[in-house]
This record gives C-alpha cells, sequence and structure tokens, in this order.
C-alpha cells in the first residue's frame, strides 16, 4: 500500500535544469545565486533585506545573536513548535520563558504573554503555527510597551498575511525567519533565510553568517585586495549556489503552491463540517493562512483514543504525524527544570492533534482518498 506523507517537496523539470546549470558553473558554494535569491526573498516579502542560511535552525540562531541575546537575558516563545525555536535561545547561553497558546490557532497567545516579562525579558519569538499568522498587532504592541524586539518564526508561513501585510514584510517586527526544510512551502534542500528591515541588523547577520568575517575596513588603515576582519564570533551557515539556485526557482511557483495548499484545506473543511469527532483548523478574520498543516484537534471524548486513531490512519496509508510535544516536556528541558503543567493549553492541543496528509502535489483523488480514510477510521470508534 502506497502511503500518502503528511507532506513532501515539490520538485519539477525546471528546479531540476537550474541545479545543473550552476553544476555546471563556476560557483558551488557561495556565489551569485545567493544573492540573487536573497533578492527574490525582498521582493516577494517585502523585507529590505535578507540573509539565507544553511537552515531555519540557522537562521533563528543568527537572529538571536543579531538581536543581542546574551546570558542572563530571557526570551519568550511559544511551547507547542520545534526545538529550535527554543534551542537558538539556549544556544545564546539566555533562558527560554514559553508563554501558553490560543487552543483554536495554536499561536502564541498575546492576552497571556505580558505576564511572562521580566526585566530581564530580550525577545520575544511568536510561531506562525501550521501556517496560521499570531496576532502580530497585539504582539508588537506589548514588545513596544517593554522595549522587546520581537523574531517572527515563520517557518510555517511564508505565504501567509497578517491584515494583508505579508508575512516577512516585517511591518510588525524586527525580524522574520524562513525555512526551507523539504516540507516548506519552497526547498532548498536544507536552508532557511533571516528577513529585516534595518540596516544595522542586517550587517550583523551578514558577518554572524560567515565566521563573524567582513571586507569592511573598520580601523581605516589602508590594506590590500585580500584584506578581511573577523568582528563578531561567527559560524559556517552559509548557503550554497547549488541550494540557491533551486531557491529561486521554486520562488516562482510559491504562489501556486500556497493557493493549492488552501484549495486542498477548503476542501478538508467541507469535508469535514459539522463531524462530531474532532475540530478542523481555525482562520481568524486577521489571517490569511498559508496552510503547512491541516491539525485535527480530537473533542474531549475522542482524545483518550488517540493512540488507537493515529496508528488506524497510518495502516490505511495516512502518513500522519502530531505537532508538536511541548517544548519543555523534552527530558533536556525536563532537566532544566521544566514541568508539566507550565502551559496547560498548549499541553491540551498535543494530546488532542493529528496534521492529515497536505502538500501542493497531492492529487484530487489522493485529497479523496485522505478525506474517504479519515471518515471511514472515525466511524469505527
Amino acid at each position: 500500500m502506497k502511503t500518502i506523507p503528511y507532506s513532501r517537496q515539490n520538485i519539477n523539470k525546471n528546479d531540476i535544469k537550474e541545479v545543473i546549470k550552476v553544476l555546471g558553473s563556476d560557483f558551488l558554494t557561495q556565489g551569485p545565486k545567493l544573492k540573487e535569491f536573497e533578492i527574490s526573498l525582498c521582493k516577494y516579502t517585502g523585507a529590505s533585506y535578507a540573509v539565507a542560511v544553511s537552515s531555519g535552525t540557522a537562521a533563528l540562531h543568527i537572529a538571536c545573536l543579531a538581536a543581542g541575546i546574551k546570558p542572563g537575558d530571557e526570551a519568550i516563545t511559544s511551547p507547542l513548535t520545534f526545538l529550535a525555536s527554543a534551542n537558538c535561545i539556549l544556544y545564546c547561553g539566555a533562558d527560554p520563558i514559553f508563554s501558553d497558546i490560543e487552543p483554536d490557532t495554536g499561536n502564541i497567545d498575546p492576552v497571556g504573554l505580558e505576564k511572562n516579562i521580566s526585566k530581564r525579558s530580550k525577545v520575544i519569538i511568536p510561531v506562525h503555527f501550521a501556517g496560521h499568522p499570531c496576532d502580530l498587532k497585539a504582539i508588537r504592541k506589548i514588545a513596544k510597551k517593554y522595549g522587546l524586539t520581537v523574531i517572527e518564526d515563520a517557518a510555517h508561513s511564508l505565504g501567509a498575511k497578517y491584515k494583508n501585510s505579508k508575512i516577512g514584510s516585517g511591518e510588525y517586527s524586527d525580524i522574520t525567519i524562513l525555512s526551507f526544510h523539504p516540507v516548506k512551502h519552497i526547498t532548498t534542500g536544507e536552508g532557511g533565510a533571516v528577513l529585516t528591515n534595518s540596516k544595522l541588523l542586517y550587517d550583523k547577520l551578514i558577518m554572524l553568517r560567515s565566521h563573524g568575517v567582513t571586507k569592511e575596513k573598520f580601523n581605516n588603515v589602508p590594506h590590500g585586495g585580500w584584506y578581511y576582519e573577523m568582528q563578531l564570533l561567527g559560524y559556517n551557515y552559509r548557503l550554497t549556489n547549488i541550494q540557491s539556485a533551486l531557491g529561486i526557482s521554486q520562488l516562482k511557483r510559491i504562489e501556486y503552491f500556497v493557493k493549492r495548499r488552501r484549495n486542498i484545506a477548503q476542501r478538508y473543511n467541507e469535508a469535514f463540517l459539522n463531524n462530531p469527532y474532532f475540530y478542523t483548523p481555525e482562520e481568524k478574520d486577521y489571517a490569511y493562512s498559508s496552510y503547512h498543516l491541516y491539525p485535527l484537534r480530537l473533542k474531549k471524548e475522542y482524545i483518550s483514543m488517540r493512540s488507537r486513531i493515529f496508528d488506524g490512519l497510518r495502516r490505511c496509508g495516512l502518513g500522519v504525524q502530531v505537532h508538536y510535544i511541548p517544548v519543555y516536556l523534552q527530558p533536556y528541558y525536563s532537566g532544566l527544570g521544566f514541568k508539566k503543567g507550565l502551559c496547560p493549553k498548549a499541553e491540551g492541543f498535543y494530546f488532542s492533534e493529528i496534521s492529515i496528509p497536505l502538500f501542493p502535489g497531492m492529487k484530487n483523488s489522493e485529497v479523496d482518498t485522505v478525506i474517504g480514510n479519515v471518515r471511514r477510521a472515525f466511524s469505527r470508534l
């Protein structure tokens, strides 16, 4: 039986053609395609600057460093996310603070955010869960009140909009990060990017991406063309010319990818309307979701059956997944002193959630298969 995965990359002949061109060129690592990709990202999102890097995790790391997070600081984020959204804070020697979510969207709840702010708070990292934008205006208002930097974790949400403003534009934040992992909206194999409208942050990000090195002459002493300076402790987070070529080609199809995701989500919404077993994803009036995921949330009386439901869906060929185990429940974070019960809404979301397949390359017949198998699996309960 062929399994329909919960997500997968969409590679066409043009993507392959563009990568092959670079393989025959003089530039395999960094090269002209990198800058072209960054310019394309800016043009699409409306950001002033883009720094493409080797992964979404790398993007989060240097975004935190550029924002000035250091040992002794605190940064607030969502517990309902992949590990990298919190690990990036630890990489800087700072302390992650987890703030609970909205049960309907899975996004960090602005109402409960303020109580988690302390004198040590430096940054808020809201995560646009499943492609649905957080309430950025409310978060920005709180950040301004306390002088905090906002870093949007938009790994799930390229192509989404908040109040008609594209995610990544920076209208309500200081920095936005993207991921180009194969399950995301576009892919470079592995890869990510940091977007900002600040030239000061951009200059730091460029150095942090490549060993903290710059060719600018900060001390104004004349040198030859070989000269460079290490101004910061940076990393090798460079994206290759090969990956950049793939990213450029993929980005040309982003509008189709998002439209197709939304079309599939709409079909699911209609098929599962008023069903007695689970809730379908919410889309707020301020949001235009890019539907990275389609998370079902089991109703109270079926939560105890989740493992049985999950296994049944897998047996009938659906590559369902669960997003996510709250970060602070991981053994490493337990060792840091975090305990169960910290964010009860996030825990409730986790214990009720199952993500069903959704990706642009799904055939209509596969969408029908998912709908039919979901209906059958639940009717047998």
